[in-house]
């Protein structure tokens, strides 16, 4: 019970996703993960995963000023990553104490939110190519294929690389103008790029490259909460949360 639910995967809970994916499979997810300790490590600051991770989101967050985060894995087999993200981020970082018992005052946890691949094209990204705030994101993308549809996947990665391109450039008024565009068109073709975005690429998604993306983004939190100085393996406003319900149960349940 000392084992935050966001970190139970590497514990004695990890029994039963053994059984569901198979031991063998599992083994190479625990792997993966301690690949990416053992390079959190020893790795040096300058090609250090986790921690230029963590100093971007520092950056953007208390620098930058930006409120939210996304997470924007170009693979539908990952769909469900932000969401567990989510719960990563924000259920450790969300906090105004530190470790001594006082206020921060400043601004931790970015919101983290996202969607799969073209899905966030679609819906999204409209807003942070010229919704004129800050939205760092993070992409992440495959080399290989893991559904076997022709063609399929080189566009996929294809849209990957040219939004975040889109994002960091934009499109200036002379390049519209260029492209032979009606002037009366002109401003609203135009992108402000500088738009601060992350790309991960990975050969392919087994369950090896899944226990180090995980490890990657826990240990990108362990050094963000060690700068702010906030304890990242606690949750009490969770734990307030579970107290007042305790208390508006046997009401709602009364005649």
């Amino acid at each position: 019970d000392w084992v935050g639910g966001r970190y139970s995967l590497w514990s004695a809970i990890g029994l039963s996703l053994a059984l569901a994916i198979g031991w063998k499979n599992f083994e190479q997810l625990l792997a993966g993960a301690r690949a990416m300790d053992e390079h959190f490590i020893s790795a040096p600051a300058s090609e250090n995963l986790p921690l230029t991770l963590a100093l971007l989101s520092l950056w953007n967050t208390n620098f930058l000023g930006a409120t939210t985060e996304a997470m924007l894995p170009y693979s539908q087999s990952l769909h469900l990553l932000p969401a567990y993200l989510q719960q990563l981020e924000m259920e450790s970082l969300g906090k105004q104490v530190d470790r001594d018992g006082n206020t921060l005052g400043i601004a931790t946890s970015p919101v983290i939110w996202g969607e799969s691949g073209t899905n966030g094209q679609h819906s999204f990204y409209q807003l942070f190519h010229q919704g004129g705030r800050i939205i760092p994101a993070d992409f992440i993308a495959l080399r290989e294929n893991d559904f076997p549809l022709p063609g399929h996947h080189t566009a996929l990665l294809a849209n990957c690389l040219a939004q975040s391109a889109a994002l960091a450039f934009g499109q200036t008024a002379a390049e519209v103008r260029a492209a032979g565009i009606t002037e009366s068109l002109v401003p609203y073709k135009v992108f402000p790029g500088n738009r601060p975005t992350t790309s991960l690429l990975y050969r392919r998604l087994d369950p090896r490259t899944l226990g180090r993306l995980i490890a990657l983004y826990e240990h990108k939190v362990f050094v963000m909460g060690a700068v702010w100085g906030i304890n990242s393996f606690d949750q009490w406003g969770v734990e307030l949360g579970k107290v007042l319900a305790s208390r508006i149960l046997p009401e709602l349940d009364a005649p």
